[in-house]
């Protein structure tokens, strides 16, 4: 099997992964449509209870409830089925980075492209995780939303071929120091998109369903506190992991450039995003900011990724040439 051979297999792979995500998603918001409001306390309140030590009785069926023939509610067989289909979808994601390094020879985040797959297949991973620790199903399709648009603009604006890096990429700083950052880059998309959809949470009466449509879409979400939780327990893994990733960029720099801070619009703009999110943990810690004020700065660190992302390595000239657009 040739290297050209092996590429067009990651290309196929990265394909298949993005209409995977787009068939869980598809699943995963038939369950949020078919889940009543009233299914939701009610598995909000057993969570509650296990938690205390209390085993809640098995509810029988009652009206609005579609049951199938093994037991189980149909919404949350499609919610099974819609994880699953996640799973697959980031097997294909991983396949197709894999291919695409062996390929190229090189770590599989050498520009753009494979930059964003790497996030968003981290941040589906990191979802996965979440839910094997909180109730919070729910909250897959809103990250699968944006991580499907990514993927669509990686692989079509900013698509590259698999090929070489520049001499400047050509060191073993691009594993370790890109690497870091890039998984940092999909925790922190998980943690904000868990801040966004808590502030519309308590932006509504928790169990309450309201006459708008956002307001019914309120009602079957998480509880917020739920939501709030991965918010900061992703936040607290991402961030560290985050700073050592700026530390590592400005010895790669020094060792590069011959300086530690030039003043380049990515390193401005990640030390911006650093300070964002040390304000958000902070805040987090602090009596009168920790919920809704704390959540907020979260969503604006969010979008301060994906701003360092996108408008910095295409618009703005800079020392990081890193959009290998052609």
């Amino acid at each position: 099997m040739t290297t050209a051979d092996l590429a067009e297999y990651s290309d196929l792979a990265f394909r298949s992964a993005t209409a995977v995500y787009v068939l869980a998603a598809a699943l995963l918001v038939c369950e949020l449509a078919s889940t009543s409001t009233r299914a939701v306390v009610r598995r909000d309140t057993a969570r509650e209870l296990v938690g205390a030590g209390s085993v809640p009785l098995a509810e029988p069926a009652g009206p609005g409830r579609v049951e199938t023939p093994a037991g189980r509610p149909l919404s949350d067989r499609l919610g099974r089925m819609g994880i699953s289909l996640v799973g697959l979808g980031l097997v294909l994601q991983v396949t197709s980075l894999v291919f695409r390094g062996i390929s190229a020879g090189r770590a599989p985040w050498g520009n753009m492209y494979e930059f964003t797959s790497l996030a968003t297949a981290v941040a589906v991973l990191g979802t996965l995780v979440m839910l094997r620790k909180h109730t919070v199903r729910p909250l897959s399709v809103f990250v699968l939303l944006p991580v499907v648009v990514l993927m669509f603009i990686a692989g079509t604006v900013l698509y590259a071929r698999s090929a070489p890096v520049v001499p400047a990429l050509q060191s073993y700083w691009l594993v370790i120091h890109v690497s870091v950052i890039a998984t940092a880059s999909g925790v922190l998309l998980l943690s904000g998109i868990a801040s966004l959809l808590f502030l519309l949470r308590r932006h509504h009466a928790e169990g309450a369903e309201g006459s708008s449509t956002v307001g019914r879409l309120a009602a079957r979400l998480p509880g917020a506190q739920a939501l709030d939780r991965v918010a900061y327990r992703t936040a607290i893994f991402a961030f560290p992991l985050f700073t050592v990733g700026v530390i590592l960029g400005a010895i790669w720099a020094e060792a590069a450039w011959g300086r530690f801070w030039g003043w380049d619009p990515k390193e401005v703009t990640a030390f911006i995003t650093w300070v964002v999110y040390a304000a958000y943990l902070h805040a987090r810690a602090t009596a009168g900011w920790r919920n809704t004020r704390a959540a907020w700065i979260n969503v604006v660190g969010t979008g301060v990724v994906l701003f360092n992302l996108f408008f910095i390595n295409i618009v703005v000239s800079g020392l990081h040439s890193y959009a290998g657009l052609n």
